[in-house]
């Protein structure tokens, strides 16, 4: 599906989604805890509703209390050899690792870019916890038989956490302790969450400053009923868009929140945007942006949403982290550099882990590219809002994946 965004301002309030990393982690501890947990303001985005399959598949009983609320009757007892995680790199790494303390033989398949992203990260480790693992030369599909045992182990957390997670929500119910020694580990406020919300069903994990990581075997889940929060990945970008375009308030976010991308709030503020908020709202406005410096080394989903703040900045800007975007539903620096570029941006990838944006006027009247990629889809149409004409987008139906109602909500804000 191509979508044509024109040029205008935006105005209003709205509620962003709920965080889907957020709901992908509670939807596998409501699996793995005995009895009904109650899961409320959840959306279904491409990515809940595999996550969602896939406790399903592994033994979860799933009803709708109504629009927003799930009920969870959790147990660990698979009813099918294969899980499908779609096209979510969360549900792979997460689900993989759980699927592993099942005695019979599970067959991890994915679809579209997933099958295209690395895997091998998870192979030796599992193996050493006692997996017989088949893999296809570290890309899915692969098959895992456990039961995952624990003990001691060294893990590469140097391309992504989200494997960490999976260990750390699986490995309480393995029969033995396990202490994780993590290298490089990355995107540390995802593991925040993590172990924020194993606690939240009465789980412990300990960790020594994200290098090692203590998990005691032979613990239990217990039901739960929380509320999920505000995607603050999705709130990153209508903020920049109502710092470049407007005025946007934001409902249901936390200040507080251990999202990695509650960071936006300080980008925002250092390339001059006015922003306000009080209990669990806040504001973003325009104000003439500057240039400004960031590491998103730790929130790397923040990189299309400040490509687009940096473009509509006077001067350059430098965003620190691009060896975290090329293992994502794209190859996040080059398509940012491409589809920039279009629009007459000048992105330079030719320092090391460092993106330089030269701000500028975004020329429309082209179609860009979305790479099946949904934040860069996103931020094309915010990028449109700035343009000289309307910029149109190739393959916008991938904003499903985190946020289906993007294009409708984005509308509802726009001045008529």
């Amino acid at each position: 599906m191509d979508k044509s965004v024109p040029r205008g301002c935006i105005a209003g309030v709205i509620a962003p989604p709920c965080s889907k990393s957020y709901a992908q982690r509670a939807l596998a501890a409501s699996l793995l805890a005995n009895g009904d947990s109650t899961l409320r303001n959840i959306d279904f985005c491409n990515d809940t509703l595999s996550a969602i399959r896939c406790i399903e598949t592994l033994g979860a009983k799933v009803r709708r209390a109504d629009d927003a609320t799930l009920v969870v009757t959790g147990g660990l007892s698979p009813v099918s050899d294969t899980l499908h995680v779609g096209e979510s790199g969360l549900a792979t790494r997460l689900f993989t690792p759980i699927a592993a303390l099942c005695h019979t033989p599970i067959t991890v398949c994915g679809e579209g870019t997933l099958l295209h992203r690395p895997m091998d990260m998870m192979i030796s480790p599992l193996r050493h916890l006692g997996v017989d693992v088949r893999d296809g030369g570290g890309r899915l599909p692969i098959e895992v038989c456990g039961p995952m045992r624990g003990g001691e182990i060294d893990v590469d957390g140097a391309i992504s956490s989200q494997f960490i997670t999976g260990l750390l929500l699986a490995l309480p119910l393995a029969n033995e302790d396990t202490v994780l020694h993590v290298e490089g580990a990355v995107s540390k406020p995802y593991l925040d969450m993590t172990i924020a919300t194993a606690e939240q069903f009465g789980v412990r994990i300990e960790h020594n400053d994200y290098t090692e990581f203590y998990i005691e075997g032979g613990q239990s889940y217990s039901p739960a009923d929380i509320a999920i929060e505000g995607d603050w990945s999705a709130a990153a970008m209508l903020l920049v868009a109502g710092a470049v375009a407007g005025e946007v308030t934001l409902r249901n976010l936390s200040l507080l929140s251990k999202q990695a991308d509650v960071a936006v709030c300080d980008a925002l503020v250092r390339a001059g945007a006015s922003l306000t908020s009080d209990d669990r709202t806040i504001t973003a406005s325009h104000r003439p942006l500057r240039a400004f410096e960031f590491n998103a080394t730790h929130c790397p989903d923040l990189f299309p949403a400040l490509s687009v703040l940096a473009a509509c900045a006077e001067g350059e800007s430098a965003i620190v982290g691009t060896s975290r975007l090329e293992h994502k539903e794209s190859n996040r620096a080059e398509a940012i550099r491409t589809e920039l570029g279009r629009l007459g941006i000048e992105v330079d990838l030719s320092t090391d882990n460092v993106m330089k944006i030269r701000g500028g006027k975004i020329r429309g009247g082209v179609l860009t590219e979305s790479y099946g990629d949904h934040r860069i889809a996103m931020a094309m149409a915010v990028a449109g809002l700035c343009s000289d004409s309307e910029i149109g987008i190739r393959g916008a139906e991938c904003v499903a994946k985190s946020y289906p109602d993007f294009f409708e909500q984005l509308d509802t804000l726009r001045v008529k």
